[in-house]
């Protein structure tokens, strides 16, 4: 017969030994290898690297036609989204690739400047497009492109301020994970991703009012809307829950920043760029009257 004493001792032993069941879920949910104290596991860096080398060449080999079109065109707005769209895919893929700082001693400096540059480049892209879609005129002269790049940068810069107080003041892990509790990360993030998510939330709510023709006529830029307004709830949701210290927020979240890194500037290549470097004028512009059209922008042409 055993003894009660000993078998009590060993359960007790076991719950002490034994971690909780969020941190066990924690622990499933991360997207680093067991033991790495917070660093990416290969799978996860390959999810990062591949698609951001990818694009990098894709714009490498498609650079001259651009270019061309580009001189041709004479579209000082295209041309800067452009010259941004680089920027920030060469400075996502050096992100992707140098994941490893965020672990390794003396690099944290160097990790929190390229992963505030990275953010600066990418945030830039999407503010000054939200910019223009909120613009009553979409001219492409120097003037709209002064008053894009105003609104956008000015967003930026602050937001690049705050969150370098944040991290070089303060001592918040914004782009670290090593630790993945830190109240602060998430409060910053939270209150970052809500942000965003009202002002598409704006946009779609003009574009379903009776102010609906303030904004561009074309399908493909409320697709775009729509499909930044859900990742950025789910990123909100994520963030909130990570911030309580729900292990599926943080996966959620690494998850959305996995998506974020290796598909947004694809996706905004094509929904923004794509149609304008096509081989002929006339494509582009029968593209143009599709979208109108199937948007019933010439539905009253004949009443």
């Amino acid at each position: 017969m055993s003894n009660p004493n000993m078998a009590l001792s060993i359960a007790s032993a076991q719950n002490i030994t034994d971690p909780p069941v969020r941190s066990k879920i924690g622990r499933i949910s991360d997207w680093y290898s067991p033991g790495s104290s917070g660093c990416n596991s290969f799978w996860r860096e390959a999810a990062l690297v591949v698609p951001s080398a990818l694009l990098v060449l894709y714009l490498g080999f498609q650079a001259r036609r651009n270019v061309k079109k580009l001189s041709h065109r004479k579209s000082y707005v295209m041309i800067a989204y452009y010259a941004l769209l680089w920027f920030s895919a060469l400075l996502n893929l050096a992100w992707s690739i140098l994941q490893g700082w965020q672990c390794a001693p003396g690099k944290a400096v160097a990790w929190n400047l390229l992963s505030l540059f990275t953010e600066c480049g990418m945030l830039s892209l999407e503010i000054s497009i939200v910019a223009f879609l909120l613009q009553e005129n979409y001219a492409s002269g120097l003037e709209a492109l002064a008053h894009t790049f105003l609104i956008s940068g000015s967003f930026v810069a602050v937001d690049l301020l705050v969150q370098a107080i944040f991290i070089f003041g303060f001592g918040v892990p914004l782009f670290t994970n090593t630790d993945a509790t830190h109240w602060g990360k998430w409060s910053v993030l939270f209150v970052h991703t809500l942000v965003l998510t009202s002002v598409y939330c704006y946009i779609l709510f003009v574009h379903y009012s009776k102010w609906r023709d303030k904004l561009p006529p074309r399908p493909s830029f409320y697709n775009y809307v729509v499909v930044m307004f859900i990742i950025n709830v789910v990123g909100l949701f994520a963030s909130g829950l990570a911030g309580i210290g729900f292990g599926f927020g943080l996966w959620l979240y690494n998850f959305i920043i996995i998506c974020r890194h290796s598909l947004y500037l694809p996706f905004l290549y094509v929904t923004f760029l794509a149609d304008f470097f096509q081989e002929e004028d006339w494509l582009l512009d029968n593209a143009y009257y599709s979208e109108m059209k199937d948007a019933g922008f010439f539905d009253t042409e004949w009443d």
